[in-house]
């Protein structure tokens, strides 16, 4: 199933295998630990465990990326008002081919959730570091 799926109790996600994109399904339970099948087109399955803590996620609205001859690093940045100092929050490392792999599936993926919620609108200006999030306002 290649359909994206937003709806409880079953959901279906794209994910990145080593070679191939693959289907995600998963269902929300609750446990400590949720078990995640992976079907490939091939019928074979992959079983994850997804803890609660990681299952929570972390949010970020600034990611830096960069890159060497061999791999891709994805630094996640929470930025918040009053914060003159963020910290990197998450960190991907991947191959060039899984980084280009995530590239596709993100595409992919957004033009799926243009199609059910409409255009995705951004800033005509890409805002500029530091944001202004680093001061603190006077009263």
């Amino acid at each position: 199933m290649d359909v994206i799926r937003d709806v409880l109790p079953t959901a279906y996600k794209n994910v990145i295998s080593q070679k191939k994109i693959v289907t995600l399904q998963f269902s929300f339970a609750p446990t400590k630990h949720k078990k995640i099948t992976i079907m490939e087109k091939q019928r074979q399955e992959i079983n994850i465990d997804l803890s609660e803590d990681v299952a929570q996620g972390s949010y970020a609205n600034l990611a830096i990326i960069t890159h060497s001859g061999s791999e891709f690093i994805f630094d996640f940045i929470r930025m918040m008002p009053g914060i003159p100092k963020p910290k990197v929050n998450s960190r991907l490392i991947m191959t060039p081919e899984h980084a280009k792999r995530f590239c596709n599936a993100l595409k992919e993926n957004i033009e799926r959730y243009e199609e059910h919620f409409g255009t995705i609108r951004m800033n005509e200006v890409a805002p500029t570091l530091p944001m202004n999030f680093g001061k603190t306002p006077e009263a």
